[in-house]
């Protein structure tokens, strides 16, 4: 089912790419940009070039790694992929093709205008013909097919966390024989257990493994190379849940010293030039959003005063870059005396929260005022978001390195909050997201978290927010 996967990938590239050229064909035709083509060849002139060009963008993609299917790819990333790889293929298929065909008298001029639409058209048809191989995939591996069999090594907490997100997650192709660990009997996560690391040689061949997942991080050096040792039978993938590194949170590279490789697992992503980069987005992102959402605002701001008496803007402390405290807005979605007993968190069906509170909260709307921070510099569009001074004091005594978290202005979204972590959630887990991102930011992870939470919100999709 696999092959048939991977062939049919091919075979709807191929598809896509057709329908994209006889679309910049009949685009250059129709809808000229500049001077109106006089007595264009027929499209069947252009199948030498359409040829060379196919091939040349399948080889691309497949330097690329877009036929390596990914069991949880973002479609942010894929579609950034495919766009540069097509760019890439047009322009180096443009010279392969003027330079094979050139005095043959084969095919004909590939003209500019045509060019442009191709690119364009290619971009567009293969990022639709890789939606609907997704959904076809999915609706595979959620009817049972096209899975890896799997075995987890391992007993602990991790052992258990990855077994039951598999089981959550049937679209990401695995389905689980057993675990594996050091006694025989019992089960982890409802999953039997089948033997022990010393026969895992064995249950590989027995029951045709696809892939081992070694979820045990306490392991020793020794302990660990004996187990992949142990999993080196045939193809089957080894995987290991690297649990230390997680959460250090950076992205690990390889340096070299001299000839001597080090493995680098923490760096500082935001300085330099990328801080006035990352301004300018902050700036550009907050003025465009104010300016376009502003009778919104207006009309949200006749709906609270009409629901409730009180203030349109409830401004509360929080914590910021460095650890410094600043006056954050947000639109009141609960009753003026909502904090009279102090702070806390809000839960589902918080009474608190009125009416149009709920909406706005469950849309993300309450938090538009945002904008005014991050035009003001206190906040960024993207970061970790900012908590109540209280809380702080509270988790930077219990959460090692927390106040690292504080290293980058806070956001108005974030990259815990567009993977579901938000309100009443695991701070633990939402602290080694903000970590993650503080240690990895770039450009388009910033571009990326934006066009998520904006899908999010017009989609209904965002998680715990109440």
């Amino acid at each position: 089912m696999r092959g048939f996967l991977a062939v049919l990938l091919v075979l709807i590239d191929i598809g896509a790419l057709g329908a994209a050229f006889w679309l910049g064909y009949v685009a250059r035709r129709e809808v000229p940009l500049f001077a109106a083509p006089i007595d264009p060849p027929s499209l069947r002139a252009y199948l030498p070039v359409f040829l060379i060009q196919t091939a040349t963008i399948l080889t691309v993609f497949y330097f690329a790694r877009l036929y390596h299917q990914r069991r949880a790819a973002s479609r942010i990333d894929t579609l950034y992929a495919i766009a540069a790889s097509v760019s890439i293929g047009v322009v180096m298929s443009n010279g392969i093709a003027s330079i094979l065909l050139k005095g043959t008298g084969v095919g004909t001029d590939y003209p500019r205008q045509m060019i442009l639409y191709v690119w364009l058209f290619t971009l567009i048809s293969v990022t639709l013909g890789r939606e609907v191989h997704r959904q076809i995939t999915v609706r595979l591996r959620k009817a049972g097919f096209a899975r890896d069999r799997v075995l987890i090594v391992g007993s602990g907490e991790v052992a258990q966390g990855i077994v039951q997100h598999i089981h959550a997650n049937p679209q990401l192709g695995y389905r689980i024989v057993g675990v594996v660990n050091g006694q025989i009997g019992g089960s982890v996560a409802q999953v039997p257990v089948i033997g022990t690391a010393a026969e895992l040689s064995d249950l590989i061949d027995t029951y045709h493994i696809d892939e081992v997942i070694i979820a045990q991080p306490e392991l020793q050096r020794q302990e660990l190379v004996s187990l992949v040792a142990r999993c080196q039978r045939g193809r089957v993938s080894i995987k290991i849940y690297p649990d230390l590194f997680s959460y250090m949170a950076g992205g690990m590279s390889v340096d070299d010293l001299g000839g001597l490789p080090l493995l680098s697992v923490r760096d500082v992503a935001l300085r330099g030039w990328k801080l006035s980069l990352k301004r300018g987005l902050d700036i550009f992102g907050a003025a465009f959003g104010l300016i376009m959402l502003s009778p919104f605002m207006l009309l949200t701001a006749i709906l609270i005063k009409r629901e409730s008496p009180g203030p349109v803007f409830f401004v509360q402390e929080r914590m910021g870059l460095d650890g410094r405290p600043f006056p954050m807005l947000k639109f009141r979605s609960m009753r003026v005396d909502a904090e009279k007993d102090g702070p806390g968190w809000t839960t589902a069906n918080d009474p608190r929260v009125t009416r149009i509170g709920r909406w706005m909260r469950r849309n993300n709307w309450d938090e538009i005022p945002n904008l005014i921070n991050v035009l003001l510099g206190h906040m960024s569009l993207v970061g970790p978001r900012p908590e109540q001074p209280h809380f702080v004091q509270q988790f930077r005594e219990k959460i090692p390195r927390y106040m690292e978290r504080h290293r980058e202005k806070a956001g108005v979204t974030g990259w815990a909050q567009v993977n579901g972590l938000r309100g009443d959630t695991s701070i633990e887990e939402r602290i080694k997201y903000d970590l993650w991102y503080v240690e990895n930011w770039s450009f388009w992870l910033d571009v990326k978290i934006i066009l998520r939470t904006i899908v999010q919100t017009l989609t209904g999709r965002s998680k715990n927010a109440y």
